[in-house]
């Protein structure tokens, strides 16, 4: 996991430290002499997670970024932002896309403190498939803003889980299981919120391609694969068949999701350590759970007790 610091009041090393984190830039001030900047930035692997404190107004003009941009402002206001012949104005509790990955935007920061998570679009193909006649375009975002304001709450509580749960432990955050985990959880999240151009239901094709076979390779695939990064993008590719397809095999042939399935396997091998582990070892559920892909103590606590019938302290003291 990588972090950065930043804290400044000259105008020209804010403008220097952003184009670095972000993409080359330009701002301005009115009051140069009084632009104090602090920002803190936790990143893993296709994710990072920027805390922005500008204490000033701050115009900004920014070529693309190369990455999806989500701005959830917690005080002050952002103003006259645009791109692509969109204008907005975004204030507390707003959570927006600020741009396609490949567009510039610019408009102005008015004394805000805000949260910046960038994510790698890729993330997106690797939770959802396009519609037909996109097959060789990645997933996109169509809307800068959610559907609905629940959508957006249920984005702002994602991020803030993953900023404060996730990226706050660098040994949990640098885990390849839970890196995966925690990244396509934003991705879906990403997708149920805004508009986008990936197609959720099962197409005529993809309901032949959901027999017993491809449930049976893609259980294979899990199985044997349940120790690595899985996505699901991968567990279609060996089912040979679209990400559609496999989601609606398993709901069709066991009312469950691939990543559940996924969730249930890791969780029986995190179930066969704790019983094997001795006293002697040093060996905490938490550090269990991680080694699994479960980055919350208690949600992983709640599935092993609804599993097991007794939480996996207590299988440990065993």
């Amino acid at each position: 996991m990588d972090t950065l610091f930043f804290d400044s009041d000259d105008l020209d090393l804010t403008e220097d430290f952003l184009s670095r984190a972000y993409a080359r830039m330009h701002i301005g001030s009115d009051t140069p002499q009084a632009s104090r900047a602090r920002i803190t930035r936790t990143a893993m692997p296709s994710v990072s997670v920027d805390e922005l404190d500008l204490d000033f107004e701050m115009s900004y003009s920014v070529t693309p970024l190369g990455r999806i941009c989500l701005c959830l402002v917690h005080d002050g206001t952002i103003e006259d932002h645009v791109f692509d012949g969109v204008q907005d104005a975004f204030g507390p509790g707003d959570v927006v896309s600020f741009a396609p990955p490949e567009l510039p935007y610019a408009g102005r920061v008015c004394r805000a403190r805000y949260n910046i998570t960038m994510l790698d679009p890729a993330l997106l193909d690797q939770v959802a498939a396009a519609a037909p006649g996109r097959r060789t375009e990645p997933v996109r975002l169509t809307g800068h803003r959610p559907h609905s304001p629940a959508a957006a709450r249920h984005l702002s509580r994602s991020i803030g889980y993953l900023r404060d749960h996730v990226l706050s432990d660098p040994d949990v955050a640098d885990l390849p299981l839970v890196a995966s985990t925690a990244a396509q959880h934003l991705a879906a999240g990403v997708l149920a919120a805004f508009p986008n151009t990936a197609l959720a239901d099962p197409t005529a094709t993809d309901r032949n391609d959901s027999g017993p076979a491809t449930l049976r390779r893609a259980l294979a695939y899990i199985d044997d694969h349940a120790h690595e990064p899985v996505t699901v993008a991968d567990i279609a590719a060996a089912a040979h068949v679209t990400v559609r397809a496999l989601q609606y095999a398993f709901r069709r042939h066991l009312d469950t999701t691939p990543l559940a399935r996924l969730r249930q396997v890791r969780l029986s091998h995190a179930h066969a350590e704790l019983l094997a582990a001795s006293p002697l070892d040093g060996l905490t559920v938490t550090d269990v759970a991680a080694r699994w892909g479960f980055f919350h103590p208690g949600r992983f606590a709640a599935l092993y007790r609804e599993a097991y019938g007794r939480p996996p302290h207590r299988t440990l003291a065993a």
